[in-house]
């Protein structure tokens, strides 16, 4: 018989699971992985760990976080955005035309710039209801549809006389390293942690991705949570392209690539590597946030070493495929073993 302080003992096995399951998280693994490429990248790759390279690393991660984050909060509930990189743009061009065809004051502007975003992210949100129909769908077409209206109404005009205020926000640096870029999706990322982990509404977004029939029954408004997604994936994607802008010093029609697809491998890949459920029902902020910094690093260390762009992107769809076909064998390794 095994004494209570004994290794066999069921306090102890009780104890070690949660360490165990830990280190058979998705965050876990990308942050050792973070950690394994750097090394490798500093050895390799010259001046990757310069100050210069670390400055221009964490300004683009800040970034295509904030695009991983735009698409989490969709596939949280099952569904998908394909349209964030159309909306960004709508966003940052609408910003720039208030500032400097209309004459408003750049913060007023910047709040009416996430209002369209939001605006145009309940749209989606408003169709996939009513119609029924997956979001894929519904996406698909507003992509081309909010891209192409942006480009008829401005004629597909670049605005570049923007405050310097806005201009030099995403050149300042903290501490030769840091990007106020960088501040801003870590506030994000924690009001997102603290929506899914302490209120009700993020109880209800993770309950309507897990089973909608179910949460129905127990008095969720699925239509509504659902809008509600996309209208804050809208918002979240308008941010992200006013921080591309405060980058670029410029509001550019071609800044997420054509309709917008440039955003939509960085998209998928940090919710999936970070862990987030396709299915829905599962959201990890801080995995959504390591992924896609794990991405940006990938591709920071390839193009130092002199990859081609090409190879690169080969690369991380492969990682993409990849990273579904693991955490589909993680899981069912999980249900099998119990870790017992």
């Amino acid at each position: 018989m095994a004494l209570p302080d004994s290794p066999a003992s069921p306090a102890t096995r009780q104890a070690k699971r949660p360490m165990a399951r830990y280190f058979l998280t998705n965050e876990f693994g990308l942050a050792a992985l973070i950690v394994l490429f750097a090394v490798l990248f500093g050895v390799t790759a010259q001046g990757f760990l310069s100050p210069f390279n670390l400055f221009a690393l964490g300004r683009t991660a800040s970034i295509n976080i904030m695009i991983g984050l735009a698409m989490m909060v969709v596939i949280v509930t099952g569904g998908l955005n394909l349209a964030l990189g159309a909306i960004g743009v709508c966003a940052a061009i609408f910003c720039g035309f208030l500032i400097q065809d209309a004459g408003l004051a750049w913060p007023l502007a910047i709040v009416l710039a996430l209002a369209l975003g939001a605006a145009l992210g309940s749209i989606n949100g408003w169709i996939t209801v009513r119609s029924g129909l997956h979001s894929f769908i519904i996406t698909l077409a507003t992509m081309s549809i909010f891209f192409g209206a942006m480009i008829f109404l401005t004629r597909a005009q670049s605005y570049r006389g923007l405050p310097p205020e806005l201009t030099s926000f995403g050149r300042i640096k903290i501490v030769e390293i840091v990007s106020p870029l960088l501040v801003v999706t870590v506030v994000v990322a924690l009001l997102l942690a603290y929506l899914y982990r302490l209120t009700a509404l993020g109880r209800e977004m993770l309950a309507a991705g897990a089973k909608a029939e179910a949460a129905e029954l127990s008095g969720v408004r699925v239509g509504r949570v659902f809008i509600i997604c996309h209208m804050l994936s809208g918002a979240i994607a308008a941010v992200a392209a006013l921080m591309l802008t405060a980058r670029n010093g410029a509001a550019i029609p071609s800044m997420a690539g054509q309709l917008g697809q440039d955003w939509l491998l960085p998209a998928f890949l940090a919710p999936v590597l970070g862990g987030t459920l396709l299915t829905g029902g599962r959201v990890s902020v801080l995995g959504t946030c390591l992924g896609a910094f794990l991405v940006t690093m990938l591709t920071s260390g390839l193009l130092l070493m002199q990859i081609g762009e090409f190879w690169i992107q080969s690369f991380l769809g492969l990682l993409l495929l990849a990273a579904v076909l693991i955490d589909k064998s993680r899981r069912m390794l999980l249900d099998r073993s119990k870790l017992s």
